[in-house]
């Protein structure tokens, strides 16, 4: 069985509003990103203690620590964001996720992506095996997540970052409509991908305009990939993202009427694809 989870922060940004309407819609675990308006990395102890209580009281874990590790210039200082690395690290321990979420850096101030994947590639690629060389020891793995304006933008990018760490600590969190908001089509870069896959976001979008959708009305071919990826043996997450009202860089809004219409449209995939989910 698959096993349903979710940015809750779209829903809104108050906890017990998204602890609320996950038990509502059945959805079982947080893809933990932000809680009153603060970044995960930007929980102090007595927040952190707090959260950990309330999905344990309601029942509810946490899958992944959405973190936005990676979501910096190339050329921004790498110790300081390996810090930030570090209590990703660290918070996964507290909440017990398996997962942390990773990006693959923005090109240097003033140059473009095309100069990011000629010139930045080997200080990308040594970064990463920095993180990975930390999580070693560590019960956790890295998820780099597909994006605009980051070196993983496209599907050969993403191929050539997972291949060259060649590392079990660092996997594929696969996400349809960021690659089709890249001018990409997301099937064939399932294809490419699904090896390194550990982790898949939901979130779909139209081709023509780049407007994210519930999953199956747009061009993700979300049911293909959650097929093929149940019959391939994938027995993980499957993360709402919906971006239903604003897509933002760092974050998204859904609100709690949206979120249950992505959550129906995502189950009824699945009784159509006869994937069983956890409940």
């Amino acid at each position: 069985m698959l096993t349903l989870a979710a940015f809750a922060d779209e829903i809104g940004p108050e906890l017990d509003l998204q602890i609320e309407h996950l038990k509502k819609n059945g959805v079982t675990h947080f893809e933990l990103r932000g809680v009153a308006g603060k970044n995960v990395l930007d929980f102090d102890p007595a927040m952190r203690r707090e959260i950990k209580t309330k999905l344990s009281d309601h029942g509810l874990a946490v899958a992944c620590i959405g973190s936005p590790i990676g979501k910096v210039k190339l050329n921004e200082s790498f110790d300081e964001h390996m810090d930030r690395f570090k209590i990703a690290v660290e918070l996964a321990g507290f909440f017990n996720a398996p997962m942390i979420r990773v990006f693959s850096y923005y090109p240097l101030a003033g140059t473009t992506r095309n100069h990011l994947v000629r010139h930045g590639r080997a200080e990308v690629v040594r970064r990463m095996e920095q993180k990975v060389a930390y999580i070693e020891n560590h019960p956790v793995i890295m998820v780099h997540e597909n994006e605009a304006d980051i070196y993983g933008e496209s599907g050969r990018h993403c191929l050539d970052l997972l291949q060259s760490i060649n590392s079990p600590k660092l996997r594929a969190a696969f996400d349809s409509a960021n690659f089709i908001q890249c001018g990409e089509d997301a099937l064939p870069q399932w294809e490419l991908l699904k090896p390194f896959v550990a982790h898949i976001h939901v979130k779909d979008a139209l081709a023509p305009t780049g407007k994210n959708v519930p999953a199956g009305q747009g061009d993700g071919h979300y049911p293909e990939i959650l097929k093929d990826a149940h019959g391939r043996g994938y027995r993980g997450f499957l993360t709402l993202e919906p971006h239903l009202q604003v897509a933002g860089r760092f974050s998204g809004q859904t609100g709690p009427d949206l979120f249950a219409v992505a959550v129906q449209a995502l189950r009824q995939i699945c009784r159509q694809q006869g994937i069983p989910l956890a409940s």
